[in-house]
């Protein structure tokens, strides 16, 4: 998987890259949009605290799925109200380090619920490794 930022183009306005090509036979996990919920089914009220719970159930998925957040080629945010882009933007990059996916922010006037002020979609990939592998998907 190449994650790039094409010279033609302006650069990225915080972390992420404009492409991700994946070249080889794959697995693809695509997720259902996360929200702000922890496990226990508790929504804070505080946005920030939304999308730092909403990061991490989308990292227990990409774990669930035996695959890390490395994997992840895109993410979509959607957004209800208006928030501190910089606070935002250090949350991303404290869960995912130097990883720099494709992504996208949406602002939106309603989620599912009104105590939601944020979903997250993901898409993750990981190449296969070996033949074992390609056997196993192909079963």
């Amino acid at each position: 998987m190449i994650f790039r930022n094409p010279t033609t183009l302006h650069s990225p306005l915080a972390s992420y890259s404009h492409q991700a090509e994946i070249s080889n036979r794959a697995k693809w996990l695509v997720l259902s949009a996360q929200i702000g919920m922890s496990k226990d089914k508790v929504v804070p009220e505080d946005i920030y605290e939304q999308i730092e719970i909403a990061l991490d159930n989308v990292l227990l998925n990409l774990e669930a799925a035996g695959m890390k957040k490395e994997h992840l080629v895109k993410l979509v945010f959607y957004f209800v109200g208006s928030h501190d882009i910089e606070r935002r933007r250090n949350i991303v990059h404290h869960k995912l380090g130097e990883h720099q996916p494709c992504m996208t922010v949406i602002f939106v006037s309603g989620l599912a619920a009104p105590s939601l002020k944020v979903e997250i979609e993901a898409w993750a990939c990981s190449e296969f490794e070996n033949q074992d592998d390609l056997d196993d998907a192909d079963e």
